[in-house]
This record gives structure tokens, C-alpha cells and sequence, in this order.
């Protein structure tokens, strides 16, 4: 386990990467500092192509995420399209340059938080996670781009399936995929971060083996965010630690204020939607079934009416015809 620095963490933001148990080397980085305005900047990147390319793919993305950090060039999520932009091109000079890099790529989650403005603007590409943590809670902010993210996300199927699918690490999206970078391949957004909140974005070697309640049991402790993400990082190793694992943590300066009670709904806030799936399934069917009508009543009168029509049908007089006769 080892953490890389590009300054003195503090108490609102700490980052750490680990090789894991199965992996020779780290093909995982990660940025996790502040910038002069006193805006955070956070970012997750795991490498793809194996042990010649992915370290350098990540190496390549950090580094351009830190010059646009020094430039002062980011401001909101579109921003960071400009710097995935450079990176993806930073990543195709270098596979043109050395045949070894062919299959290099790397995929990224990333936040630029703004306390003062009480938000954070984010971009994301891959299977990297960014969650935002809220009255106990991690609530999903990023989307993977693989075919199992899209069941998991869409409800198809859940997440200890989505877990252990044979499928799992095989992403439609990355930096690095061809040599241009299609529009739309980078999702991107801003969402409330307040008083109280927090954030994690982590690699999929923690969300490969560690469920969801899990990380949260971790992230409600009373501990330092140091160790909290020691933690994370553990639990992933405990289970097999099959990848590196990769884990930045930040949290806002301030705490929630005592006036509005824990897990309170939050007025008009799509992008922090609280998925609460255990608690709002069983309440569904009763309300349904409290709303049916009776429809057997209808039923028999419609009975009553055919057998009246058949009855009256068979018993009517035919109508006489009358039919002149020719004249001769």
C-alpha cells in the first residue's frame, strides 16, 4: 500500500493506491489536492493494456490533469473535457511512438469541488466510480460505461450479480479507445455538495469486491479520512484484492447542521437522487392494490344483457315480407 502526494493532505481530502494481492504492479494513480483558489481537485484513473501500457496510460492522464490544475484551466465539468482531450492524445503519440503501448488506454473519474459555491463539477469515462456521501449514505453520481454497469444501473439486475458477472471488466469507453475521442464519450455535470457531505472516487478494485453497505459502514465511522480510506482498501484486500484498488476521499469543511433531521429529503435535486430501493419496493403493491375496483359486477350485467339479447332474438316474430306480384 502506498500513497502518492503531490502535497500535504489534509483533513478534507486524502488519497491512497494499492497494488492488491493478485497484481505485480499498480496500474492505478490518482490526484488528490488543492488548487490556489482553495478548490479541490480529485481524481481516480486505472490503467488499461497491461503491464506495459496501463501504468504509463494513468501516469500520462495524471499529469495532464496536474498541468491544468497549475495553469488554473478547470472551472466546471466542461473544462475537464479539454483535459481528456490532451490526454487522449498524449496516449496515441505515445502507442505510435512504441508498439508495446498499442493497447494502452485508461479510464477516469474526476471532481472539481467548489465549497464556497456549494457545488462540485465532475467527468467521467470507464468504469471508475465517483459517489457522493449524504446523511450516511453513497449515492452513485457516475454511470459505468460496460454492458454489466448498464443492467446494474438499470435495475436488470443487482449488484451482487453485477458483482460476480464473467463480464464485469469489459468497458465500451476509455481514453485511449481509437485515435480521437468521440463526442459524448466523456460524461459530464456539476451536483450540491453541502455541509455535512463528502465524496469518494475509487477505483473498480474496491467496487468489484466490496459492496455498496459495506463502504458505507466504513465511511460512517468517527475516523479520519486517512484511515477510513485504509480501511476501504483493506476490505477490498480482504476479499481477494483480485486489482489494485485506488481511493480518494474528500469531505466538506463544514458539518450538517442539527436543524434539519438525518436523511431529510432534499428539494429538487436530481443529480442527488437517494436510491432507496429496499425501503420503496414493498410499499408499491400495496398502494396498487388498495386502488383495484371490484369488476365483477360489471361482468354479470354484461351476462345479463347477452342472455336478454339471445333471449330476445329467438323469440321475436319474423317480419312479414311483402312481395308484389309481376303483372302479366
Amino acid at each position: 500500500m502506498y500513497v502518492i502526494q503531490t502535497e500535504t493532505m489534509t483533513e478534507r481530502f486524502y488519497g491512497l493506491t494499492d497494488t492488491g494481492r493478485q497484481r505485480a504492479n499498480n496500474e492505478d494513480a490518482f490526484v488528490a489536492r488543492s488548487m490556489p483558489d482553495g478548490r479541490l481537485l480529485l481524481c481516480v484513473i486505472d490503467g488499461v493494456g497491461g503491464y506495459e501500457g496501463g501504468e504509463v496510460a494513468a501516469a500520462l492522464a495524471r499529469e495532464a490533469l496536474e498541468r491544468a490544475a497549475t495553469a488554473g484551466t478547470l472551472s466546471d465539468g466542461a473544462s475537464f473535457l479539454d483535459v481528456c482531450a490532451s490526454i487522449q492524445e498524449a496516449i496515441t503519440v505515445a502507442k505510435q511512438a512504441d508498439p508495446r503501448l498499442a493497447q494502452m488506454a485508461c479510464v477516469l473519474s474526476a471532481a472539481l469541488v467548489d465549497e464556497k459555491a456549494g457545488r462540485f463539477h465532475y467527468a467521467h469515462i470507464g468504469d471508475t466510480r465517483l459517489y457522493l456521501y449524504r446523511d450516511g449514505s453513497l449515492v452513485k453520481i457516475s454511470s459505468d460505461h460496460s454492458f454489466v454497469g448498464l443492467l446494474e444501473d438499470s435495475g436488470r439486475i443487482s449488484e451482487a450479480e453485477a458483482m460476480a458477472h464473467p463480464k464485469r471488466n469489459e468497458i465500451d469507453r476509455a481514453l485511449g479507445f481509437g485515435t480521437s475521442l468521440p463526442d459524448g464519450s466523456v460524461d459530464i455535470g456539476s451536483s450540491p455538495f453541502l455541509p455535512g457531505d463528502g465524496l469518494l472516487l475509487c477505483s473498480d478494485g474496491l467496487t468489484d469486491l466490496v459492496p455498496r453497505a459495506a463502504m458505507e459502514a466504513i465511511l460512517q465511522r468517527p475516523d479520519p479520512l486517512e484511515q477510513k480510506a485504509a480501511a476501504l482498501v483493506a476490505a477490498a484486500n480482504e476479499a481477494g484484492g483480485k486489482d489494485n484498488i485506488t481511493v480518494v476521499l474528500a469531505r466538506h469543511s463544514a458539518a450538517r447542521s442539527g436543524a434539519k433531521p438525518v436523511g431529510a429529503p432534499r428539494p429538487a435535486e436530481p443529480s442527488v437522487e437517494v436510491r432507496s430501493a429496499p425501503t420503496v419496493v414493498p410499499a408499491i403493491a400495496p398502494v396498487r392494490r388498495r386502488q383495484r375496483r371490484p369488476y365483477w359486477p360489471w361482468l354479470l350485467l354484461v351476462l345479463l344483457l347477452l342472455v336478454a339479447a339471445g333471449w330476445w332474438l329467438a323469440h321475436r316474430r319474423p317480419a312479414e315480407v311483402l312481395v308484389e306480384a309481376p303483372s302479366l
